[in-house]
């Protein structure tokens, strides 16, 4: 199967998902993640600021602030496909930009470094039980993970994990998915 038909399959299977499913599940797999040595032991997590159907992480978000972590989320350079990350301390530092997604204001807010992250939360559409993710089809975050070299973990429904994910030499694959009836160890 190829990434496109995967990706609107599973788009489709997530429209379906139900407000009560997710935030109930979004809640099992936060509180996973709370769990995970890599996250405890990191001061500085980035990740995205969810749209529906991803695993919401907005509520996460203030979960770890009252945990007393740095967390940096992503801006989006379409131009060249790249992202820089920027530390948020309230949801007042974001504006809506294209494709209805959030992101930091740069002058609001204070940009890290790649070496600065000491835990990535990683997002995608599906993925496999060997960390293989499917993205949304920027690219974005394969580049950004191609000298990532500190702790990556994905959340997703169950109904997101799949056998197989077509691969491309470029493709970096994660080191753990938490789903709210597993945690996959994939490297």
């Amino acid at each position: 199967m190829h990434k496109k038909e995967l990706r609107t399959i599973i788009m489709n299977d997530l429209k379906k998902i139900t407000p009560s499913f997710y935030q109930e599940k979004s809640k099992l797999i936060h509180n996973k993640l709370l769990q995970e040595q890599a996250v405890q032991n990191a001061n500085v997590i980035g990740i995205t600021l969810s749209a529906f159907p991803e695993v919401e992480t907005w509520t996460l978000i203030e979960e770890l602030w009252t945990t007393g972590k740095k967390v940096v989320v992503p801006k989006c350079e379409p131009k060249t496909r790249s992202m820089s990350f920027y530390e948020i301390t309230s949801f007042k530092q974001l504006e809506n930009v294209y494709m209805h997604l959030s992101e930091p204001i740069p002058y609001l807010t204070t940009k890290v470094t790649k070496e600065q992250i000491d835990c990535l939360i990683v997002p995608g559409l599906a993925y496999d039980r060997r960390g293989f993710r499917l993205g949304f089809g920027g690219g974005y975050y394969d580049r950004f993970l191609s000298n990532f070299k500190k702790p990556t973990i994905s959340l997703a429904f169950h109904m997101q994990v799949v056998e197989k994910i077509p691969t491309d030499d470029y493709d970096v694959a994660i080191e753990k998915i938490i789903t709210e009836n597993e945690i996959i160890q994939c490297k």
